[in-house]
């Protein structure tokens, strides 16, 4: 499994403290606003507004936040204040990073990330340093073991995923964004499916030993609890023995 779904696993094992899931539905909620304002209020219509309610489902935002974040969009304002910025350079140990911003304050939430980034001996560069590395891949893990990962993996296949990286009790699948939604349907109803969401998939990793990537991950996650930052990408990996030994440090 790759370092991005493995820091995720450890994300989710830390729970979520009601100040940083209020925080977590201030950005669902922006993502659902720009998504409306981009491409419309109807879900059949809207890839990415289907995206933002999904991921908002998973964040176990209420429904009645949903609905009035999308409504909101019809009275103007708050949208059409909302800027999309991303950043990019690289973090402590060399891991490429990119960051992407959506705020109405860019002289508030550029600074922030700026700081962050000089604090942990790290630097911000210019436009396309490591976005090179990154392609948007629409990726699904889903909870499969024993014999049961083969047919998961065929069936994903069959449905147009490009990649199945098969884990200890997980697949991990890569798909063009087109047809994340047509494999995850494929998969079939009663698997665990742990998340489907486009991501930027590194092309080529930096393999961190445990101390390295502590230190790494701390980085990543005070970029990811900063208010204007929606979503942290970086091409960090490490192995399944240091992924067990964070968790226990959770």
């Amino acid at each position: 499994m790759s370092g991005h779904s493995k820091w995720s696993q450890i994300k989710r094992q830390k729970g979520v403290t009601d100040a940083r899931r209020g925080q977590l539905f201030t950005k669902l909620t922006r993502e659902i606003i720009v998504a409306v304002k981009q491409g419309g209020a109807n879900q059949e219509t809207n890839f990415q507004l289907r995206l933002a309610v999904q991921r908002a489902r998973d964040g176990n935002m209420p429904l009645e936040n949903i609905e009035r974040a999308i409504n909101r969009v019809s009275g103007g304002g708050e949208a059409s204040e909302l800027a999309s910025v991303t950043l990019e350079g690289y973090g402590p140990n060399g891991v490429a990073v990119l960051v992407e911003v959506l705020t109405d304050n860019r002289k508030r939430a550029i600074p922030e990330v700026r700081r962050l980034f000089t604090r942990h001996n790290s630097s911000l560069g210019e436009s396309g340093c490591v976005s090179w590395l990154f392609e948007n891949k629409g990726v699904v893990v889903v909870e499969s073991g024993g014999s049961e990962a083969e047919e998961v993996a065929l069936k994903a296949i069959d449905a147009g995923a490009e990649d199945v990286k098969t884990e200890k009790g997980y697949l991990e699948i890569h798909t063009q964004p087109q047809d994340m939604e047509k494999v995850k349907e494929a998969i079939g109803e009663g698997r665990h499916i742990i998340s489907a969401e486009l991501s930027l998939v590194p092309k080529t990793t930096v393999m961190l030993g445990e101390k390295e990537a502590t230190q790494t991950l701390a980085f990543l996650d005070e970029l990811e609890e900063l208010d204007d930052v929606q979503r942290v990408s970086s091409n960090i990996d490490f192995s399944d023995t240091t992924l067990e030994k964070l968790r226990s440090q959770r």
